[in-house]
């Protein structure tokens, strides 16, 4: 029986943050894997960020985590989602490619070294089927093969593995992921302790060579943020050179595909009753799609090339269990599709996930001391959930401490979503409407928010913290500023009209300037002195949000003080800011008070304040 401080089930983005953080805590740590090749591997989309998860990333960089370093140095494209909207809601995606991005990953976790030289990762290749309990405590793993790993401390990263059954048609095939193995005893073993579990189902969608597609009957999509631009990357550590850029497509699905598809309902196994599991309703299968959304002619398609290196192609949007000849059928229907060949086919995946209110808010099963969860075991979806989640576990089972408020980090929000309130029988996804703060926990003030909570942990290097602390004193400096009076004068309106800015008639301050809309950093920086454009910018969003922030902080007040108020016969309908989730929870159940819709899994606290705004409009 080998011994380590720390050991880690499964080597997806949950795994290798956790293991990292405790690794960068200075702990001995397994990682088990049942194939070494895979570490860090992208399962489904070769992606990272997104709406909310983009901040998710932001925040675990700031906190000292690897996914946002490690997107960076692997970028092939990089686009800002809803810049036509407010700075809190807009978002980052990278494209990365699929083969650099787990080689990278793979590079932090040999890079990792305790105090005497040793690596501080031992990777284990072998099937975890046994969880050791000793007095109700956890005291190791056991393997497949026999081998024992005795350590105090053993998280759970296991992705969609635990009871994998993957289906394509009448297809049945034992696994996690196409070509790998399921875990069934650990599932076994988690039963045996009295963890409560269940099942969930996602999927992932066809794979098509490259050369075998039409381009030039596709939209082209490129990038939106040149490399080296402001927002063209997720950590706030140094740049790194990309490997290079590629552009993606967008593809549309017609009526004729449609009823291919109708075509093949009774065949697929989310039709036939042969998946017993709940998919996630925010990202359906083009079967779902068709079925729910019957009045649309069309749906959107992204066409992601997974790296520089390969022909393969991924069709996000098509996400299907459907049997292998129906996937080429609708496939072929599309404009530019019409020769493709299929390198992958689509497959749905159920798994056995356990209930995550068993957890506190360290991710640690409160009934089985010494066992962490993190991931989808936890019932969530994505990558960057799964990574935020690993990364708290990880510093949990190396016995620090970080617990973030719903206030501090929409890490934060996840993991009281999870252990308060439950996944609510579907796989649970981060979206910015989640977040009641979410005008203050943007993307570009996690670093703000977090970095000095990672250097109290021990995660910020030295080289990170001095980079830290010089932009927030650079932005302090700027904020000194802002109050300082502006005159009239000719020198001073000779460089406002240099810079197409209506001339001074009266004393104003720099802060009056940048709260006006049309005006921006880059427009006032040379009325600053010693001007920073990056700390400007944090300057500028600052005084652009700040009666917003004070006017949310008053509405929360309020929503908290209207807990024992009647509903009566509210219409939720009629309610503007309400997610279809929240409002198909709220109509199921009825609360009476809002307090009592306030404890519904799957109802926000975002969707408590909109109700509230209603209430006081009303009264």
């Amino acid at each position: 029986m080998e011994s380590f401080d720390v050991v880690v089930v499964g080597a997806g983005h949950a795994g290798c943050e956790a293991a990292l953080a405790a690794a960068k805590l200075g702990r001995r740590v397994a990682l088990v894997t049942l194939d070494a090749r895979q570490v860090g591997r992208l399962s489904c989309n070769p992606a990272v960020g997104g709406l909310a998860k983009g901040c998710l990333v932001r925040e675990i960089d700031a906190l000292g985590g690897a996914m946002g370093e490690v997107a960076d140095a692997t970028t092939i494209q990089f686009r800002r989602l809803n810049t036509r909207k407010g700075l809190a809601v807009q978002a980052s995606r990278a494209q990365v490619d699929i083969a650099l991005y787990p080689a990278r990953m793979a590079d932090r976790l040999r890079a990792v070294q305790l105090s005497d030289g040793r690596p501080a990762i031992t990777l284990v290749e072998g099937e975890a089927s046994e969880i050791l309990v000793t007095t109700g405590r956890v005291t190791g793993l056991a393997l497949g093969d026999g081998r024992r790993l005795h350590s105090p401390a053993v998280v759970l990263t296991t992705g969609t593995f635990l009871g994998g059954v993957m289906h394509r048609g009448a297809e049945q095939t034992p696994g996690g992921r196409v070509g790998e193995a399921a875990a069934h005893a650990l599932s076994r073993s988690l039963a045996s302790l009295g963890i409560t579990m269940g099942r969930l189902k996602t999927g992932t969608t066809p794979r098509i060579r490259a050369s075998s597609v039409d381009w030039s009957k596709l939209e082209a999509q490129p990038e939106n943020v040149a490399p080296g631009e402001a927002g063209s990357r997720f950590s706030f550590g140094p740049p790194v050179e990309r490997p290079g850029s590629i552009r993606c497509f967008i593809a549309y699905t017609s009526q004729v595909t449609h009823d291919v598809i109708r075509s093949g309902l009774d065949r697929s196994p989310l039709y036939t009753g042969a998946i017993t599991g709940r998919g996630p309703r925010y990202c359906p299968s083009i079967e779902d799609k068709v079925v729910r959304f019957a009045d649309r002619t069309r749906h959107q398609l992204f066409l992601e090339p997974e790296g520089l290196s390969t022909d393969r192609v991924y069709v996000g949007g098509a996400s299907t269990s459907l049997p292998r000849d129906f996937q080429d059928a609708f496939l072929h229907s599309i404009d530019g599709l019409a020769d493709c060949e299929v390198l992958q086919y689509g497959y749905a995946v159920e798994y056995d996930f356990a209930d995550p209110t068993q957890l506190g808010h360290d991710l640690q099963l409160r009934a089985v001391p010494g066992l962490f969860l993190a991931g989808q075991i936890n019932g969530t979806s994505g990558y960057e959930e799964a990574a935020a989640q690993g990364l708290i576990a990880g510093i949990h089972a190396a016995g620090s401490a970080l617990r973030l408020g719903r206030d501090q980090a929409y890490i934060g929000v996840l993991v009281d979503d999870l252990v308060t309130r439950g996944v609510g029988g579907e796989p649970y996804r981060m979206f910015p409407s989640r977040a009641e703060h979410r005008l203050h926990l943007r993307e570009d003030n996690a670093d703000r928010r977090l970095t000095p909570l990672g250097r109290a942990v021990g995660l910020v290097d030295d080289a990170r913290w001095a980079s830290f602390e010089a932009h927030t004193a650079r932005i302090e400096a700027l904020r000194l500023q802002l109050d300082q009076p502006l005159h009239p004068s000719k020198a001073t309106n000779g460089m406002l009209a240099g810079l197409a800015i209506p001339a001074l008639t009266r004393s104003v301050t720099l802060r009056a300037l940048l709260a006006r809309p049309e005006l921006d950093a880059q427009h006032v920086g040379a009325l600053f002195l010693d001007p920073d454009l990056a700390a400007l910018e944090q300057v500028e969003i600052d005084v652009k949000y700040a009666g917003y922030l004070e006017r949310d902080g008053q509405r929360r007040a309020q929503a908290e003080s209207l807990g024992g108020v009647e509903l009566g016969a509210l219409d939720f309908d009629t309610v503007p800011g309400l997610s279809t989730e929240a409002r198909e929870r709220l109509r199921r159940a009825r609360p009476v008070t809002l307090g009592e819709a306030a404890r519904l899994p799957g109802v926000t606290p975002a969707a408590i304040d909109a109700i509230a705004m209603v209430l006081v409009g009303g009264r």
